[in-house]
């Protein structure tokens, strides 16, 4: 089974504490392929060969992505990301605890490491035009994310660092990755 982890940078859209979705522009997407074993980072013109990565893909997995990642995506998809198979890890957390978790707050008690910046710092350097820092920033995001899905996977369950003590939250990931994926070809030309 093929598993795409990902995540994006975004830019503008925020008002009053509140993301637009409509209002958001993507600036980056980076992704970890279970395949290749290999990371990989796309801007806005690159999105042809996201496409026909994610077309190849059984499974999404990301942080949040159901309700942030993909419909931004979405945006410039021809088709509909939301038809593939996916794994919020955020999602699956929060019916877990009824509640939100960071994760940077689950990369500390589960990794014990941090994430290495913010999506303000994001949106800095993507207005700095540094486009390396921007990189390596949602780079380190898709390898958390990763780790913290095998993790939950071989657990069934994560941790979270809060107020200096570490949580566990039980996950059922029994069915995560049963059955088969949903891989699309709607710019793939058959």
């Amino acid at each position: 089974m093929r598993i795409v982890t990902f995540d994006i940078e975004t830019i503008g859209g925020f008002t009053r504490g509140v993301w637009n979705i409509s209002d958001l522009e993507m600036t980056i997407c980076c992704t970890h392929d279970s395949a290749t074993d290999e990371y990989d980072s796309f801007l806005k013109d690159d999105l042809p060969r996201l496409w026909k990565l994610l077309e190849r893909t059984d499974v999404l997995v990301g942080f949040n992505s159901d309700h942030f990642d993909i419909p931004v995506l979405n945006k410039y998809y021809p088709g509909d990301l939301t038809k593939m198979r996916s794994i919020d890890l955020l999602s699956e957390v929060s019916a877990s605890l009824g509640r939100r978790v960071k994760l940077d707050s689950i990369a500390a008690g589960t990794l014990g490491t941090k994430k290495s910046g913010s999506g303000l710092d994001a949106m800095r350097w993507w207005r700095e035009g540094n486009i390396k820092k921007l990189r390596e920033y949602c780079l380190k995001d898709v390898e958390i994310t990763k780790k913290i899905f095998d993790y939950a996977l071989k657990n069934n369950s994560l941790k979270y660092k809060e107020l200096g003590r570490v949580k566990d939250v039980k996950l059922d990931t029994t069915k995560w990755l049963l059955g088969e994926g949903r891989a699309l070809t709607q710019t793939l030309g058959f």
